[in-house]
């Protein structure tokens, strides 16, 4: 197993990973950040929150994609190293604008990021489905998961960070250049090859990947899954940081406890859960994942009762982050091993799309549901959440459709 885990394929699967996730909080914290230093109204930063759409639309434009292959490097190489430059083209841009005098043209800017940022992501997810075989695409998603998070710290953690000591120009410039760690990676690494039957015409493009998943056996029901599986870990996200000021705990600890150490449980688990898919099989790592996930979450309601507890604290956020960490790599590895070879970028953007629709729903009303309830009710209803999800399982027969795809 040493030897895969080293393998190019997989440095391929994480410097990739880190290429896609540098520019998630540019559009988010970073820029949050820029515009109220800048004095932007807190509506118009509010309203920002709308550039990200791309990322939950990518699926309209990835037909194109898979339709047509690009005269050099191939058909993901090809579009890929493209998307990129426009990327990098992109942010560098972004960094030149001015919150305060334009805002407009910043939102401009920053939806450019954004839809050149989902592009990489959906050609990304298609070459790392079509290179790597079903045996190693759950160490191989693990691996593009750790990446992704390294390039989120990068971005988030690191751009605020420089931006005490440079202008916010400056870091969206840096940032940009860390980008060609991407670039570099897609001219190196090998073209997949093409599998029969891709699509030939528009049709074969845009109607028949959803034809061909909605004929499936049980697809409504796989798709039910992808939507509840880790619902109650989301919902619980979304309030641990007040959870956590409340009960009484400093932004320090939180900082240093939840953020910089749980930010590397969550790193080893994703590494570990890649290493126990490829032992277990994707279908066995969901559900043992899954309930660790149900239980960690339940582990908030625990320390709920427990009160302000540096120790518990750690505990806590480590078993949660490990086993967050090990359930999101089966989940991006399940989501890759259900696509069709042929439209691979259409449909594996389509579940990718709806993966995030129950942060953005589910999430919504935690805080009437927190005080309602109070804290350890609440986090004990998340673990709850995550049941139904569980036992959907017994009908997706995840070992057998992967053989067949």
């Amino acid at each position: 197993m040493l030897h895969l885990l080293f393998s190019p394929r997989m440095l391929v699967s994480f410097l990739m990973g880190f290429s896609c996730g540098v520019p998630l909080l540019l559009t988010l914290s970073v820029l949050q950040a820029w515009m109220k230093e800048e004095g932007v109204d807190l509506s118009v930063i509010g309203l920002f929150a709308l550039v990200g759409l791309p990322y939950t639309l990518k699926f309209a434009w990835s037909p194109i994609l898979d339709r047509f292959t690009l005269p050099f490097l191939g058909r993901r190489r090809g579009w890929l190293l493209i998307i990129q430059i426009l990327l990098v083209v992109a942010i560098a841009g972004l960094g030149l604008t001015s919150p305060r005098d334009n805002p407009w043209l910043v939102a401009f800017a920053a939806l450019l990021v954004t839809f050149f940022s989902a592009s990489q992501d959906t050609v990304v997810d298609a070459y790392r489905r079509e290179d790597l075989t079903d045996l190693e695409l759950g160490l191989g998603s693990s691996l593009y998961v750790n990446g992704y998070r390294v390039g989120m710290l990068l971005a988030g953690s690191g751009g605020l960070i420089l931006a005490d000591h440079f202008s916010f120009q400056q870091v969206y410039l840096l940032l940009a250049g860390s980008l060609l760690v991407g670039i570099a990676t897609t001219l190196m690494c090998r073209e997949p090859e093409v599998a029969e039957g891709t699509p030939k015409s528009f049709r074969g493009a845009v109607i028949e990947p959803f034809i061909e998943y909605f004929t499936r056996d049980r697809a409504l029901l796989i798709l039910l899954f992808i939507l509840m599986f880790k619902i109650g870990d989301q919902m619980a996200s979304t309030m641990t940081i007040p959870f956590y000021l409340d009960i009484g705990f400093s932004k320090t600890e939180i900082g240093a406890v939840a953020k910089l150490f749980g930010f590397w449980a969550t790193i080893v688990g994703g590494l570990l859960g890649g290493l126990l898919i490829f032992r277990l099989g994707i279908w066995r790592a969901l559900l043992v994942f899954g309930i660790l996930q149900s239980v960690s979450t339940a582990g908030f309601s625990l320390l709920a009762l427990i009160g302000k507890s540096l120790p518990w604290l750690a505990t806590v956020i480590a078993f949660e982050n490990l086993s967050g960490g090990m359930g999101t790599a089966a989940y991006v590895a399940y989501m890759a091993s259900i696509t069709n070879r042929k439209f691979t970028a259409t449909q594996y953007a389509l579940l990718s799309s709806l993966m995030g629709v129950p942060r953005v729903l589910a999430s919504a009303p935690t805080g009437f549901m927190v005080e309602a309830l109070g804290w350890a009710t609440f986090f004990f209803l998340c673990a709850l959440v995550a049941v139904p999800g569980l036992v959907l399982l017994r009908w997706i027969d995840t070992e057998k459709h992967v053989e067949t795809r």
